[in-house]
């Protein structure tokens, strides 16, 4: 009696766990779905016609981003996309550490043309 009742919560237990899960994923592929609708209206307003921003859009969702911002962020240069909004990576490097016109530049955000680029200019001033 004591195993049937142990197993039959075993179940109960798995199938609530099961149930949240795609219920998370559910609301999560929503959210995404959401972002993704207003960041292509947000761009639609701005530009007019998509097919001048700087990303190439294939079939499906993959998305391929040319450009890249240099940012400050608590004192340190953060590597955005080029929407400006999408972080793509946090670095060690000080902005105070850099030199003046270039803190100036990174402060108003420095675009980085391609991904050779950026990691060029990681490399020279990382530590």
């Amino acid at each position: 009696m004591k195993k049937k009742l142990s197993v039959g919560f075993f179940t109960a237990a798995l199938a609530a766990f099961i149930l949240l899960a795609c219920a998370y994923h559910f609301t999560y592929e929503k959210a995404l779905e959401r972002a993704g609708d207003a960041s292509l209206a947000a761009r639609t307003e701005e530009g007019g016609d998509t097919k001048e921003s700087p990303s190439v859009e294939t079939e499906g969702s993959a998305v391929k981003e040319d450009t890249y911002c240099l940012l400050e962020e608590n004192g340190y240069v953060v590597v955005y996309l080029g929407d400006r909004e999408t972080v793509y990576d946090y670095t060690s490097i000080e902005v105070a550490s850099l030199p003046a016109g270039l803190q100036h530049e990174i402060k108003n955000g420095k675009y980085v043309g391609s991904t050779q680029m950026l990691y060029s200019f990681l490399e020279n001033y990382s530590s």
